[in-house]
């Protein structure tokens, strides 16, 4: 629940104030259901559920001709959240659920840069101590476990290999982030999110 919580959240801080379909539409888009098996009725099952926690707020439509059509909105704690969750995502490591850090990417431009350089960086050493401790438990696979099948340790080699491609791409995307690539919180806005926002015509997405 809690990437979902992310994603609802997220999709809609960039798009505030935005209607349920533009947010379950845009996370479509991201191929959410895939990753993150987040479907169109999860989506508004989650609006519905923040609203009552008081992290998101309803308004009415007021281009809606009379139509009863809501629109969402942050609360502070909503606010609050969001932060909470994309530290979570890119601070923590969570190596068998792929879904965190993919969410975490999608908003870390409300954080600075200096604190998501901190986090990939401090995510590169926790990477490192996950494939040390599943190299040692390869090892101690058949020692440990007589009559246990000679194949299962390349279970550990799979895990291996996911978390060394995972250190790759943190690697990567720390240079192109200390080189400058892309925006993050107190530095251009146009930079942080580019498009415009269809539900503001004309205006950025992100005030």
């Amino acid at each position: 629940m809690s990437v979902t919580r992310l994603l609802v959240l997220g999709a809609v801080r960039i798009f505030q104030p935005t209607h349920g379909y533009f947010v379950r539409r845009e996370l479509a888009s991201w191929q959410v259901e895939e990753w993150a098996h987040l479907n169109p009725g999860s989506v508004y099952n989650a609006l519905r559920g923040l609203t009552r926690e008081g992290l998101l707020i309803e308004e009415p439509d007021p281009d809606a001709g009379g139509k009863p059509r809501t629109l969402y909105r942050l609360t502070i704690d909503g606010e609050k959240e969001v932060q909470r969750l994309v530290r979570e995502a890119l601070w923590e490591l969570h190596p068998w659920e792929q879904d965190w850090i993919s969410a975490g990417v999608s908003f870390w431009f409300i954080l600075t840069r200096d604190e998501v350089v901190a986090a990939l960086t401090a995510r590169i050493s926790l990477l490192e101590a996950r494939i040390t401790g599943i190299g040692f438990a390869a090892r101690d696979t058949g020692p440990t476990a007589a009559g246990t099948p000679d194949h299962v340790v390349e279970m550990f080699h799979f895990q291996n290999a996911l978390l060394e491609a995972e250190k790759l791409w943190v690697g990567q995307v720390l240079e192109r982030i200390r080189n400058g690539a892309y925006g993050f919180a107190g530095e251009d806005p146009a930079r942080m999110l580019p498009a415009q926002n269809p539900m503001l015509p004309g205006r950025p997405a992100f005030p």
